[in-house]
């Protein structure tokens, strides 16, 4: 008897939970490797094929692997820290489902049909959002991305086990279509459906600020070179730029050395994140907020570095692919989003869409994220519904 979402989600639902009820799934650690280990399984229990493109990346197959006119379909394991269950995981569920409802129809695609379960899309290890579909469609070095490093020093290449085989536009143009179901990550769906039009400009970029490393108790406050000053002022005038902007801004992660009680810090990191609808506005907050930490600064006796590690353009997903999805859904919403993913990045390369599932509270990202099981049930019907077409 095929499963049911209830059941399936159960299998996975423990895997990486923390105490704070969120997930610690990072890429190619111990508890996303048990996914992948899973993804394996659900495939051999479908009599689908499993390849690997030498990135990372996992694939199903219903049919010849990367053959002529292939539908991908897909998603992520990985989270963010302590991130919410959906945010991934849903679009791989949602896909062996999609395919046991088609098999349980009594059809057969006319195209291969391959699900994805792409590495690292989150950048939560490694530090570079959407890695494993970047190497595949050519968008970063190989060896850049073998050099990327976690937190513990652990370089990409070293926890894939080789150096990536980097970009595949071979296997890519074998795509004729990809569709990635996810949840929405806002609360603008009214219904348990829809389709994705576009999503905002977005980058992160690392802000170094040096000062000088001196004692908490005896330095005077006026001969301080104090780099959280600097820093804090630079939180502050994200919020407000974004603000007047339109924008969404925040420096959510931060490290400081030495990070000592009774120490001044010699240096502080933070990483801005920042979107915006339009990629001139997206430049002129960043710019603006660069400008702003420049000129605290110097009244700090500080300095002020800025890296960008990771910049998107906006993606516009293909306009008659989505307006059809659409209409095969009954009159679907067609809507922006703000969040990055991996058929961002195929865009550029094949007619690529999105289906999100309604997210009642809008919150991501979070152990908060939650979708109910119907509207679960209804993005598969919905997934299912698009592969049958488009294959």
């Amino acid at each position: 008897m095929t499963a049911t979402f209830p059941e399936l989600w159960a299998e996975i639902a423990p895997v990486g939970r923390a105490d704070s009820g969120g997930y610690l799934r990072y890429a190619l650690t111990e508890p996303e490797l048990a996914l992948r280990d899973w993804f394996r399984a659900q495939a051999a229990s479908r009599d689908l094929d499993v390849t690997e493109d030498g990135n990372g990346n996992l694939f199903a197959w219903w049919g010849e692997p990367w053959g002529e006119g292939t539908v991908l379909t897909g998603s992520h394991f990985d989270s963010v820290p302590h991130g919410g269950a959906y945010d991934g995981p849903l679009g791989i569920v949602s896909s062996f489902l999609a395919v046991d409802r088609l098999r349980d129809a009594g059809y057969t695609p006319g195209r291969p049909l391959g699900i994805a379960a792409f590495v690292e899309e989150e950048g939560g290890r490694f530090g570079l959002p959407c890695l494993g579909s970047r190497l595949l469609t050519g968008a970063v070095d190989p060896a850049k991305a073998a050099a990327l490093t976690d937190r513990d020093g652990i370089s990409f290449g070293e926890a894939l086990g080789a150096t990536p085989a980097g970009a595949r536009l071979d296997l890519v143009g074998k795509v004729s279509a990809l569709v990635e179901l996810h949840i929405e990550q806002g609360r603008a769906m009214t219904v348990p459906v829809g389709v994705a039009s576009a999503i905002w400009p977005h980058g992160r970029w690392r802000f170094d600020f040096t000062g000088r490393a001196d004692h908490a108790g005896t330095t005077l406050m006026g001969d301080r070179q104090d780099p959280m000053l600097t820093f804090a002022y630079t939180v502050l005038a994200a919020n407000k730029e974004a603000r007047l902007s339109g924008a969404h801004a925040t420096m959510a992660r931060v490290l400081v050395e030495p990070n000592a009680t009774n120490a001044i810090p010699a240096l502080v990191r933070g990483w801005l994140d920042a979107r915006a609808a339009e990629e001139s506005t997206l430049d002129g907050v960043v710019d603006a907020i660069v400008k702003r930490a420049r000129e605290r600064a110097g009244r700090d006796g500080t300095e002020v570095g800025v890296t960008a590690e990771s910049v998107t353009a906006n993606v516009a997903f293909d306009t008659a692919l989505a307006e059809r999805i659409a209409k095969l859904l009954g009159g679907a919403p067609i809507l922006p989003t703000g969040a990055g993913h991996d058929a961002g990045v195929f865009s550029a390369h094949v007619p690529t869409a999105m289906l999100f599932v309604r997210n009642p509270t809008g919150v991501s990202h979070s152990p908060a994220e939650h979708a109910s099981d119907e509207d679960c049930a209804a993005g598969i019907e919905a997934l299912s519904t698009v592969l049958e077409a488009l294959s």
